[in-house]
């Protein structure tokens, strides 16, 4: 199996079914997108939740990364009628809640997705650790490997 790392600020798209899509996450979120019968894959990686009209748009945003991600999966071929949406990510990383902004960016995730009708069939989402995501295109699996708390 081929793996694709990716960092903060990008998103994968592939058709290669022999191929994974690896990140790490704390407080940014990763989307994962599986087309279930074209066997087309997407995985981003953000790290704030909405680009609000200042200064350029990036893929930093998860509004705007998710919503490209979205329009490259259907570029490759993917199915809005076959895709099925993952979320990960999105931990407790400041002390005080209040100002994390986690739980911020798995709703922008949420809020993205609903717009354009893609269902989450899963979510591994928010707690105080963070995590390796591994997002398999040969059957949509993911697999998460904890960050140790110190």
């Amino acid at each position: 199996m081929k793996q694709k790392i990716i960092y903060s600020e990008q998103f994968y798209v592939t058709a290669d079914p022999h191929e994974e899509i690896v990140t790490v996450l704390g407080s940014c979120v990763a989307v994962c997108l599986w087309d279930t019968k074209n066997k087309i894959c997407g995985m981003n990686h953000y790290l704030l939740p909405l680009w609000n009209g200042n200064g350029l748009q990036s893929l930093k945003f998860g509004n705007i990364s998710t919503e490209k991600m979205i329009q490259a999966m259907f570029t490759a071929g993917a199915s809005k009628r076959h895709t099925v949406a993952k979320i990960f990510g999105g931990a407790l990383i400041n002390i005080n809640e209040e100002f994390s902004v986690g739980p911020r960016n798995v709703q922008i995730a949420k809020d993205v997705l609903q717009e354009y009708k893609i269902p989450i069939i899963s979510q591994d989402t928010g707690g105080p650790s963070g995590r390796k995501v591994y997002f398999s295109n040969e059957d949509g699996s993911a697999y998460i490997k904890y960050s140790k708390n110190s």
